[in-house]
């Protein structure tokens, strides 16, 4: 109906009058009383379907969705190459100031024209849409004024592993590699526009301090090449499809080459050039978001949108000393289990020291990895009613960012269908990837996590693509940590170290909350945090400096993932105690899957629902 309802909307009226007029009788009137009732009733027709078709709330309100939905992708193309559509395949962001500009005077002119739909005509289910895509776009308005994207370039998100984007892309045909080398022309463009915004960010005191910065430098030298085809950027060329021939083969690798040597390496000499002489010794030092311009309300700014909350700094660092105190009663029990004698500082430096708990060789990391995916996976019938129908691979994280990033991370499928998710596993030095942390990661980053959680989404065509696609942190990672509890109904957790590290995991999390807000609100250094994680977890140090390091560069965002579990864990014991008998783990896990990634009100009223739906005992 709505498809119909936008195809009328666009036609000329005259056509559908023309269409609607019927013959009169013949002993009905004749003449000009004849003309004069047909002149009404064109005009009746004419002015009453065309006023219906073009104030369609429903239609009027999914044009919108549609025409956001494609500017988005126009403004975004590496988004767009995310998700699997190509049609930006030979583009990078544009981040002139006239471009940021007018994409927030666009995102306002969006909420102008949604708040010229009447909402209260809407059904309910419109209703929901209506207000999810408000709160995106007062989201996206509200942040506009801090300036988020003079904070954007940091050590996991630089340009120096930009050419990780050709993942992502289906490299089948001459076009695909052509619209690669057009991308490999525009990166001199884009390093100096982002060079631009970081000199901007110097003079407006909005920068990433200096101890993250600091790792760029490393992670740019692995670009600066002296043959083209030692770059990354040309791995595509290193291998063809055979529908491409000989010729054209030789053409496409000869551009590419020229592209990388003239533009992408001379690039990045420049950005190389400007770190050492221009940035880097100007760079704040203090770590928290509180030594920024507007860093107090900033920071605020960021906990609102990743919890979906109003809690404050100070309630979570609360939240999270109480939840430290829980786990770490719950891994005493284990210590005591396996009947290790000792402190529980000397319980972690065993864990992180005996060679036992680590493999010797990536390879055999990522075997190890692959062996755990596939015993979960026949198990997750017990708990869901409903399973993706895309499937999940396993990737090692490229060596050009694996160094500073973390353990694992999940990549999405394409809309399409074409390409399957990708749960990324980190083979750098695997003598400091414990094997007690591998059933509890797999969970959270593939299946029932990550993987599940956003294939589903994506697969609910009834939703606008906004909604399928949508990122509401404390959603996302928050089912991605309920999902941890679940390893021991998927026949996981059997051996005590094991369940150590689901713990481990659980406690990384609460740590966030207590570190997160330490480091930004309560002014702690770097070392603070880092000492205060390695009091209470077993991660290995090289992931804890990791992991402080990320906190560090993204305000906020690592609190969602307890402040998401701990409401989906609450709801569950609510519905488990009201319905006694009736709960059904794979409904209840089914309600929580079925409409996307919602903010934690949504959630919270859509179990309600669920619950007083079931029919009385």
């Amino acid at each position: 109906m709505r498809r119909v309802a936008r195809m009328i909307a666009k036609q000329p009226p005259g056509r559908y009058v023309c269409a609607l007029r019927r013959p009169m009788p013949h002993h009905q009137k004749t003449g000009s009383d004849m003309r004069i009732l047909t002149l009404v009733a064109i005009l009746f027709l004419w002015t009453g379907y065309a006023g219906t078709a073009a104030a369609d709330p429903v239609s009027d309100l999914h044009a919108l969705f549609d025409s956001a939905w494609e500017r988005d992708l126009a403004e975004s193309p590496v988004s767009a190459t995310v998700y699997g559509d190509p049609r930006y395949n030979d583009r990078w962001p544009d981040l002139s100031g006239a471009a940021l500009a007018r994409s927030d005077q666009l995102d306002h002119k969006v909420l102008a024209d949604l708040a010229r739909i009447p909402r209260a005509s809407l059904p309910a289910a419109e209703q929901l849409n209506y207000d999810l895509f408000e709160h995106e776009y007062r989201d996206r308005t509200e942040a506009y004024p801090f300036k988020r994207y003079l904070y954007s370039f940091t050590h996991r998100d630089s340009l120096a592993s930009s050419n990780e984007v050709s993942e992502l892309i289906e490299f089948n045909s001459v076009k695909s590699y052509e619209d690669w080398i057009a991308r490999l022309k525009g990166f001199g463009n884009y390093v100096d526009q982002n060079i631009a915004l970081l000199q901007q960010g110097m003079r407006e005191r909005r920068t990433q301090p200096l101890s993250v910065m600091s790792r760029v430098p490393s992670q740019i030298a692995q670009q600066l090449v002296e043959k083209a085809e030692d770059s990354p950027f040309f791995k595509p060329f290193r291998e063809f499809p055979a529908s491409i021939d000989a010729a054209q083969r030789e053409r496409l690798s000869t551009e590419a080459r020229a592209a990388i040597k003239d533009v992408v390496i001379a690039a990045f000499r420049r950005l190389d050039q400007f770190f050492a002489k221009d940035f880097l010794p100007k760079l704040r030092t203090p770590d928290g978001i509180w030594d920024t311009t507007d860093g107090g309300a900033y920071y605020q700014n960021r906990i609102s949108y990743h919890t979906t909350t109003a809690l404050t700094a100070d309630e979570i660092h609360a939240i999270g000393l109480k939840e430290v105190t829980r786990i770490r009663g719950e891994m005493d029990k284990v210590i005591a289990q396996v009947g290790f004698k000792g402190s529980f500082q000397d319980f972690i430096t065993y864990l992180r020291t005996d060679p036992k708990f680590y493999y010797k060789t990536g390879d055999e990391l990522f075997q190890a990895y692959l062996a755990v995916s596939k015993r979960i996976d026949p198990e997750l019938v017990k708990l869901f009613g409903k399973l993706p129908r895309t499937p999940y691979g396993l990737r090692a994280i490229p060596m050009t960012s694996a160094p500073n990033t973390t353990t694992a991370y999940y990549q999405q499928p394409s809309l399409d269908g074409t390409r399957a998710g990708y749960y990324y596993v980190n083979l750098y030095r695997p003598e400091v990837r414990p094997k007690y942390e591998m059933e509890v990661l797999s969970v959270h980053e593939a299946v029932p996590g990550h993987h599940l959680q956003i294939a589903l989404a994506q697969e609910q065509g009834e939703l606008p693509l906004f909604r399928r696609n949508a990122g509401y942190t404390a959603y996302v990672e928050g089912w991605g940590l309920y999902s941890e509890s679940l390893g021991e109904d998927l026949g996981l957790y059997t051996d005590p170290y094991s369940k150590f590290g689901q713990l481990t995991y659980d406690m990384w999390r609460a740590v966030r909350l207590v570190v997160d807000t330490g480091i930004h609100h309560k002014r702690w250094t770097r070392q603070q945090a880092i000492d205060y994680f390695k009091a209470n977890a077993a991660k290995t140090e090289a992931d804890i400096v990791n992991e402080i390091d990320r906190y560090i560069s993204w305000p906020g965002q690592a609190l969602a993932y307890k402040i998401g579990q701990l409401k989906i864990r609450a709801l569950r014991t609510e519905a488990e105690q009201r319905l006694g008998t009736r709960f059904n783990v794979r409904e209840f896990h089914d309600t929580i899957l079925a409409t996307g990634a919602v903010p934690l009100d949504v959630l919270e009223k859509n179990v309600h629902d669920w619950i007083d739906s079931k029919p009385a005992g």
